[in-house]
């Protein structure tokens, strides 16, 4: 555990209960994240948590016991609801980028977006831009995908790629966050303060939502492109229900998560059938679960981390289809692929999963896209797809995708 403990005056140190509610809230002042159910910005950190969380999920532990001993320093030091708040990569095995704030902000997101007057001044010329692999080497990597995925080994792997960017000048991360919130209105807004720059991103899918023994999660799996025309539009929602290479993709990720959840569940239940959740630029097949657990020691994290990467993220079998991974994606996603969110010590908590996310360090910018691949797959239109997703992230520099 590498648990690096800031500003260790008292005086310094405010717990939530404490956090000026009126104050106006900053989405990039530190961690900010946002949701329907609870949406809270942070100042400062009392502690860094670099422990990786590839034992996250066991609740004894070498990173459950770190996080509580954090949560414990905390309290001692003056926070009375300390939380746990960053991003946990992809890789469980690197480590975590998670902290605890030496204040933390509650607010209501529907009144935070309704005061919200955001700025949509054009942001800094992209004078550069790079895609990481090129078209040829990522449907070269999906055709190889398709062929393993065809035989007895691997049902599904999720392969992704990357587009780097530099702008002319610095660019100013409260305008850039605010753009993604307004362009994304129902996203789970988030901004992570790295060591250098930050993570950003309006992520549609909820991994894990945890309120005393009840949990809740909405994995997607499966989507298609929308239309400008209202009627086309809605054909391409009707043919993405009936699709049934994206209906296997998603039940495999159903499947995987009921694999997982279901011996530590008294009640689990996850529909037979998904439904259709939207974006502004996607259709994607959901499927809303909700569950109680069997143990009440279990909290938000350890039921992320028992479910990250969920096979939506990284396919099935897990560790096959991360092998492959490593063996095809030319760069390490890092936090990308990962999950990002919030867990307090009491347990509850939300996380979602790093997608439509990039980083920003001064005038350079790295955007992350997956698709899944299954043997239905074709490789034009997962680069289409991927291309879609990254539209997302694009319009927010002022580029249509």
């Amino acid at each position: 555990m590498v648990l690096a403990v800031k500003g260790t005056e008292q005086e310094e140190l405010q717990s939530r209960d404490r956090a000026p509610q009126s104050a106006t809230v900053s989405p990039t002042t530190g961690f900010f994240f946002t949701s329907p159910y609870r949406s809270l910005s942070t100042q400062g950190c009392f502690a860094k948590i670099t422990q990786p969380a590839a034992d996250g999920d066991n609740l004894q532990g070498a990173f459950q016991q770190g996080v509580q001993q954090a949560f414990a320093q905390a309290r001692q030091a003056g926070v009375t609801n300390p939380v746990l708040c960053g991003a946990i990569p992809f890789d469980t095995r690197q480590p975590s980028a998670l902290f605890i704030p030496q204040q933390t902000q509650w607010f209501e997101r529907q009144a935070f977006m309704a005061s919200v007057k955001p700025t949509l001044a054009a942001l800094p010329t992209i004078v550069r831009q790079s895609e990481l692999p090129k078209q040829t080497q990522f449907m070269q990597m999906v055709a190889d995908a398709v062929q393993v995925t065809g035989g007895e080994q691997l049902e599904k792997v999720v392969l992704s790629r990357l587009l780097d960017i530099e702008t002319s000048k610095q660019i100013d991360p409260h305008a850039l966050m605010m753009r993604i919130i307004a362009q994304n209105p129902q996203g789970f807004h988030f901004h992570v303060p790295l060591n250098e720059g930050a993570l950003v991103g309006a992520s549609p899918e909820l991994l894990l939502r945890m309120c005393g023994s009840q949990f809740h999660s909405n994995p997607l799996a499966g989507s298609a492109r929308r239309e400008a025309d209202p009627l086309q539009d809605r054909q391409a929602g009707e043919r993405l229900l009936v699709s049934s290479k994206d209906r296997h993709e998603h039940q495999i990720v159903t499947a995987g998560m009921r694999q997982v959840l279901h011996g530590r569940c008294r009640h689990l239940h996850i529909p037979a059938v998904p439904e259709l959740l939207s974006t502004p630029t996607l259709w994607h097949l959901s499927t809303p679960i909700d569950g109680e657990v069997a143990d009440r020691a279990e909290n938000a994290l350890s039921l992320a981390c028992l479910l990250h990467p969920t096979p939506a993220l990284c396919g099935t079998p897990m560790l096959a289809a991360r092998e492959l991974i490593a063996q095809l994606e030319p760069f390490e996603r890092g936090l990308f692929g990962g999950i990002v969110g919030w867990c307090d010590a009491e347990g509850n908590g939300e996380w979602v999963v790093t997608i439509r996310c990039g980083t920003v360090k001064a005038n350079q910018v790295r955007l992350f896209a997956g698709a899944g691949i299954v043997p239905d797959s074709s490789p034009q239109a997962e680069w289409h797809e991927t291309g879609t997703k990254l539209s997302t992230m694009l319009r927010a520099f002022g580029l249509q995708g």
